[in-house]
């Protein structure tokens, strides 16, 4: 914890460090980093070992190091791009070092004579050992000698580099160095510049330690949140007409076990004068929208509205049109909302909605603009939640007075992270699939098979059925040897026909993913060749065969949703894992996960134990719950003893939980107040 009375600096702002002029203020204000305390809790992702000089004859390949020496050669290189080439000697062998981007001012720089250290991992190419754009500095005469602490890797946004971080976070350790102690401000001055001998596992210990504090304030945080929503009034919707028993009637199918289970618990809820606030979670095809249709009904029985947001165009409209064969023959009316509508039709929906003639609005983020207004909504139903934003997510809540709240997500979360995730909110789980659920053949093949894959895909779209190509990458990447959408969907088109093959990714506009996804949806287009983009919002039946490439170098959860696109009719359905050699021990025990089980929870366990703070290319996969030092794959450990500590606390130290929610609240507070 920290305390800012025993440290006043920490209330500075960061404009008082020297270099921090207005521009980088407004960008280190992108990273939430506003205060002295704000740039102390801005605690380094990783660390590199820049210590010791490596002989370059000594470097082994994958391992990063640092070397120095004398450029002895400099020259423009081409090939598929130009590049500048240079040539490093230590005497004990050489090197070349290649930058694919560079300026006028670094190649007159890298010139022959030049003294230069720098830092990366070595790749083989056929002409030897090689970096590619190494972090480097040159040096007309001998170089400084190396640091000597563990130099820190930092989280960064556009603006601001690694080397000006670092000088940031330097002079805020001389700042403070004259500090001594045990509590969290030393343990954090620690983590910012750890000794070269610090071990693994001093690291280890020190980052647990601040991590209990975070995960600590924000358990506490949601749970004062729980308490304070279920203290509000909220209009109780009890059984009166009985609609939901026909709709029961009508199904054609019968709920299952797990189903009903989950429905009595949000009905139960709803008829409760206090606002429920419950998340609904279940597997891809588990039947989580027939719960959000007999919770609707019961707020419609009551003549109150439900509002239901959906993040994708096409998911709402694949709600509207269930929710339009569910409820309509029940005299219960449904809107659709949607960016796209004409103007006509716009204003009919909107004075359908105020008029409250409309008992069930469904619809994107255009749901919560300015010109909807209910006229009693008592329910909101919020599908995917992590895909929205806070703000966009209380602007829907702002449209009714206090309303009952049913959260889903088809992503599984093992139960450790729900409690402190979630503290805030009943849980509910579908833990059953529905019978007559396809189970999709899964298998890891290698890269080297790759035209017998393309072969399969073709003759299942000239057979009519349709398939989904992901790629993990846009475009290609310098520094990333991953498949690239762009690219694949290029050669795919010349193997099973251009009019056949679309393409989808994330830099699309709203509009062109929307008009590609339902051209895949209505059977226009055969093969979807996509970025991970499609993980959520895709139903289509006739979708039978997912080719996943670089699946090594993926979260389990992720593969496991973008599997569960498929499997949706009556078809047998594959998932291919399209792998590079060599997988590491852990990329294989990865794929033979997906290969041998399907259940949902299961997977999000296993995702739990094995994942690092780094995913795809490398880079941290965040969601909606970021926090700034607390990594949920590293922490869950953790878990147990935060929430007994936590709810000691709470019961006997108000000082304590002042101070944790002093320090760690108000990014732990706001990333779910749904």
């Amino acid at each position: 914890m920290l305390d800012n009375q025993k440290y006043p600096e920490l209330s500075q702002s960061i404009k008082s460090l020297r270099g921090v002029g207005p521009s980088l203020t407004k960008t280190l204000g992108k990273l939430e980093i506003f205060t002295i305390g704000d740039l102390l809790k801005h605690l380094p992702t990783s660390y590199e070992d820049r210590s010791h000089i490596v002989p370059i004859k000594a470097l082994e390949l994958g391992q990063n190091a640092l070397i120095e020496g004398e450029i002895v050669d400099s020259q423009l290189a081409y090939g598929k791009k130009r590049s500048l080439l240079i040539t490093v000697s230590d005497n004990t062998g050489y090197i070349k070092i290649r930058f694919f981007h560079f300026s006028k001012n670094q190649q007159s720089a890298l010139k022959i004579g030049a003294l230069i250290r720098a830092f990366g991992i070595p790749r083989i190419t056929k002409s030897g050992f090689e970096f590619a754009h190494p972090d480097y500095q040159v040096h007309m005469e001998k170089p400084p000698p190396p640091s000597d602490s563990l130099t820190p890797v930092y989280a960064l946004t556009k603006g601001v580099g690694q080397r000006r971080m670092r000088s940031l976070t330097k002079q805020l350790v001389e700042i403070t160095s004259a500090k001594q102690g045990v509590d969290s401000y030393e343990t954090m001055l620690y983590l910012h510049r750890p000794p070269q001998n610090a071990t693994d596992n001093d690291l280890r210990e020190a980052q647990e330690k601040i991590a209990a504090d975070e995960l600590t304030a924000h358990y506490i945080a949601m749970k004062q949140q729980q308490r304070m929503y279920h203290s509000l009034p909220a209009i109780p919707l009890p059984s009166s007409i009985k609609l939901g028993r026909l709709l029961l009637n009508q199904l054609g199918f019968t709920l299952t076990k797990a189903q009903q289970r989950v429905l009595r618990e949000v009905l139960e809820d709803l008829e409760k004068p206090i606002p429920m606030l419950r998340l609904l979670q279940g597997d891809v095809g588990s039947g989580k929208t027939i719960i959000a249709a007999f919770a609707a009904i019961r707020a419609a029985e009551q003549g109150r509205q439900t509002a239901i947001m959906a993040p994708t165009e096409i998911l709402a409209e694949q709600h509207y049109l269930n929710f339009c064969n569910w409820l309509e023959p029940l005299g219960i009316s449904v809107e659709l909302v949607t960016g796209k509508q004409r103007a006509p039709v716009k204003r009919r929906v909107e004075q359908a909605i105020a008029s409250g003639t409309a008992l069930v609005a469904i619809g994107t983020h255009a749901i919560f603009q300015k010109s909807i207004s209910f006229n009693n909504l008592s329910l909101t139903i919020i599908d995917e939640q992590h895909r929205f934003g806070v703000h966009q997510r209380m602007a829907l809540l702002e449209k009714g007075a206090i309303s009952h709240q049913l959260v889903m997500t088809a992503t599984p979360i093992p139960r450790t992270l729900t409690m402190v995730l979630y503290g805030n909110m009943d849980v509910s789980v579908i833990d059953e699939q529905p019978p007559g659920r396809q189970k999709i053949d899964t298998r890891a093949i290698p890269y080297e098979r790759r035209e017998q894959v393309i072969s399969a895909i073709k003759s299942a779209t000239d057979g009519g059925q349709q398939a989904y190509w992901v790629c993990p990458l846009i475009a290609e990447s310098d520094q990333l040897q991953l498949a690239a959408a762009e690219t694949t969907a290029q050669m795919l088109s010349q193997h099973i026909g251009a009019s056949s093959v679309s393409l989808l990714h994330g830099r699309m506009t709203n509009t062109d993913k929307t008009t590609v996804m339902r051209a895949f949806k209505d059977g226009k287009i055969k093969l979807l060749v996509a970025t991970t983009v499609i993980e959520v919002g895709m139903d289509v039946p006739n979708a039978t065969i997912m080719v996943i490439e670089n699946p090594e170098r993926m979260g389990l959860a992720q593969l496991h949703q973008l599997r569960g696109r498929v499997g949706r009719g009556v078809l047998p359905s594959h998932c291919i894992l399209l792998y590079k050699n060599p997988l590491s021990e852990k990329a294989r025990e990865r794929l033979e996960i997906m290969r041998t089980s399907t259940d949902g929870f299961h997977i999000a366990e296993k995702d739990l134990e094995m994942r690092g703070p780094g995913e795809l290319g490398g880079t941290r996969q965040t969601g909606e719950q970021q926090f700034r030092v607390a990594d949920l794959a590293k922490h869950a450990h953790l878990i147990p003893s935060i929430i007994t500590n936590a709810e000691a606390l709470m019961r006997s130290d108000k000082q304590a939980v002042d101070l944790l929610l002093e320090t760690w609240g108000p990014r732990s507070i706001e990333t779910l107040k749904v």
